[in-house]
């Protein structure tokens, strides 16, 4: 990474980097700068949109004005002396939104997003705990199981509210899947600006940066927070037993040994995709070479000039196989379905150091073009990916499969099918491989700015949808009768994402244990809490996952949002006359939980990734869609704003 010139306040360092501005947050920075609230009123106004134009449709001539306008006003600042600019009013803010976004937002938008706003530096995510006894806070204890993304937050939260807490990881270190996960081309695939904690910005080295960047990001996090004195590694969860006493028994097995953990709440930080899952094929096991999945990487075997097998085309073998094909003597790749491939230009790139000026240097900018992307990213996009009943998306008949769900889905389709037209239409086999039948975000839509299609060009690189028969000593056989030598196999082929919380086992209030009682379609209330489940707490729970919409890392912020307001009712009902803490337990109402389930069941079959003829790790064995949240990001964000305790029985 590159350090940008933070002291370059000089009149070409400024000219420089507004050159590469993003106009739509530069008009709203300049609001803040001047003071000027008719820059908001103009005729030319953006339409944030994840695909076209990313300044927003706005004319080049008014780009031209606007830079120059802002190069004036901040040499005015820097020839002031940088003064503090005043907070503007609420309800400018609100225009400065509808402005940005495009859209004309119902008011119920407004706590929501001035809260990922952060115009005035709020911690909207964070609950306190301060009307509550120190020692009852310090004495009520809870296990947190994961220190991945989700449980790392979890540990920031209670140790500021002053609730004792231990975070046990299997792993050697924290970060969670961005410490697993080191195979070749691993990098996020949502933009980091909105990828990082509300509490925490980063100056990202690029716009979708690389596992090890993550890895570090999360590491410092922790560190800065002290949190690492209460995380212990390399500890798995064997199992835990909800006694009558309102506390869990927890079984942990360590570097130590086994041992067990009594405490008052769980909270499951440990993810949806963190099991890696391999193919059921004839002879697995009878590979004679190296053989592993791309979240167990082998980083002791040498790939140059072997011959190399991958099978798979989700999101780890699309960001490993370019990478592979520079050095391996082929590549085979065998596809069962193919992914759609939304096409970012700067998926690659790193972050000039003029975008880095603008983002630390000139007042709210940043701010404004996180909120951007957190906007185009989220709700911007999900109305194309929305069912339309009266839509009839089928191509060539029904017996084809549906291919859209909607004009807006038919459009995305249009806009989607020409980028791959573009990488590889002059390939026709090549092109119907890559070419997905069925409608846009059906399945995990993955990123791209062409990396994969060249790859796929490459000599050494063979894209084969010939279905796999079985697997031999040499290598892989498939059913039309092609064998392949093989010298590694290569497995990109998913997780157990319906088996959550696997392998730990829990049992409950009546004795069931959780797996066991889901079976194959695991559900919660909010996707965080279970009936018959006392005091445990999911983040990333069922129905929590994302297909178009937002950023993991928001969806947590809100999930442990809730659940600190949870350990308040808890912490509060648990303080005796006396000020002695006695266990106390919230158990869900299971007519609410159904109820829920219900309308997220009803939620998810209006979404293309609710089509019935889209077979994706999205579905339980039965067809359900377990994993998916349906919804805005507004419905999650106000849903999880505090638990109701009509919600619950409390014991």
């Amino acid at each position: 990474m590159t350090s940008p010139e933070r002291h370059a306040w000089t009149d070409e360092a400024m000219e420089a980097a507004l050159a590469e501005a993003h106009v739509p947050s530069l008009i709203t920075a300049l609001v803040h700068l001047t003071g000027d609230e008719s820059l908001l009123r103009g005729e030319e106004k953006p339409t944030s949109q994840l695909f076209g134009d990313p300044q927003g449709g706005i004319s080049p001539e008014q780009q031209t004005q606007i830079r120059r306008r802002a190069l004036d006003a901040l040499k005015a600042h820097r020839d002031a002396g940088f003064p503090d600019l005043p907070a503007p009013r609420p309800e400018l803010v609100k225009e400065m939104v509808d402005f940005i976004t495009g859209v004309e937002l119902d008011d119920a938008y407004g706590d929501f997003l001035m809260s990922e706003l952060k115009i005035f530096d709020e911690d909207p995510y964070r609950v306190s705990l301060d009307d509550l006894p120190c020692d009852a806070r310090r004495d009520f204890h809870v296990l947190v199981i994961g220190a991945g993304m989700s449980g790392i937050l979890a540990a920031i939260r209670l140790k500021q509210a002053g609730v004792g807490f231990t975070v046990v990881d299997k792993n050697a270190g924290v970060g969670g899947t961005w410490f697993e996960n080191r195979y070749p081309g691993c990098r996020v695939d949502s933009p980091n600006h909105t990828y990082s904690y509300s509490f925490a910005p980063e100056d990202w080295p690029q716009h979708f940066s690389p596992q090890r960047v993550l890895r570090a990001y999360f590491e410092r996090i922790a560190t800065e927070h002290g949190i690492h004195d209460k995380v212990r590694l390399g500890t798995e969860v064997l199992e835990a037993h909800y006694r009558s006493s309102g506390e869990w028994q927890v079984k942990v097995r360590g570097p130590d040994g086994e041992s067990t953990l009594t405490v008052n709440a769980i909270i499951s930080a440990v993810g949806q995709l963190n099991r890696p899952k391999l193919p059921e094929i004839d002879g697995r096991d009878s590979f004679r070479g190296p053989a592993f999945h791309t979240a167990q990487w082998q980083a002791e075997h040498d790939l140059e000039g072997k011959r190399i097998v991958v099978i798979g085309t989700g999101a780890s073998a699309f960001q490993t196989v370019p990478e592979i094909a520079k050095v391996a003597a082929r590549v085979t790749v065998f596809q069962r379905t193919p992914p759609w491939v939304s096409q970012r230009p700067d998926y690659h790139a790193p972050i000039s150091d003029a975008k880095h000026w603008l983002l630390n240097e000139v007042p709210f900018y940043g701010k404004w073009y996180r909120f951007w992307m957190f906007w185009t990213t989220g709700e911007g996009l999900l109305s194309m990916v929305r069912r339309d009943p009266d839509w009839d998306g089928h191509a060539d008949g029904a017996a084809n499969g549906e291919r859209s769900v909607s004009e807006a889905n038919d459009r995305l389709r249009a806009m989607l099918t020409a980028n791959v037209e573009r990488m590889v239409g002059d390939d026709p086999e090549l092109f119907a491989k890559c070419l997905p039948g069925y409608p846009p975000a059906g399945k995990r839509m993955l990123i791209d700015n062409g990396h994969w299609f060249r790859a796929l060009k490459r000599d050494n690189v063979e894209l084969v949808t010939d279905p796999i028969a079985r697997i031999v000593p040499e290598g892989v056989e498939t059913k039309s009768g092609r064998h392949v030598d093989a010298d590694v196999i290569i497995y990109g082929t998913g997780f157990h994402a319906s088996r959550l919380l696997f392998p730990m086992k829990l049992y409950g209030k009546s004795g069931v244990e959780l797996r066991e009682h889901w079976g194959a379609d695991p559900r919660a209330y909010l996707g965080i809490v279970m009936p018959d489940y006392p005091n445990l707490f999911c983040c990333y729970g069922p129905n929590t996952n994302i297909v178009v919409n937002g950023s993991i890392v928001f969806f947590s912020e809100c999930e442990v949002r809730y659940i600190m307001g949870c350990l308040k009712l808890l912490i509060e009902r648990s303080v005796a006359e006396d000020g002695d803490l006695l266990p106390a337990a919230m158990d869900c109402r299971q007519d609410i939980h159904d109820a829920y389930n219900e309308r997220i069941d009803a939620g998810n079959l209006g979404m293309a990734w609710g089509s019935p003829d889209v077979r994706s790790w999205y579905k339980n064995q039965h067809g359900r869609v377990t994993q998916n949240w349906p919804f805005t990001l507004l419905d999650f964000w106000k849903q999880t704003r505090a638990p109701d305790p009509e919600d619950y029985t409390f014991t």
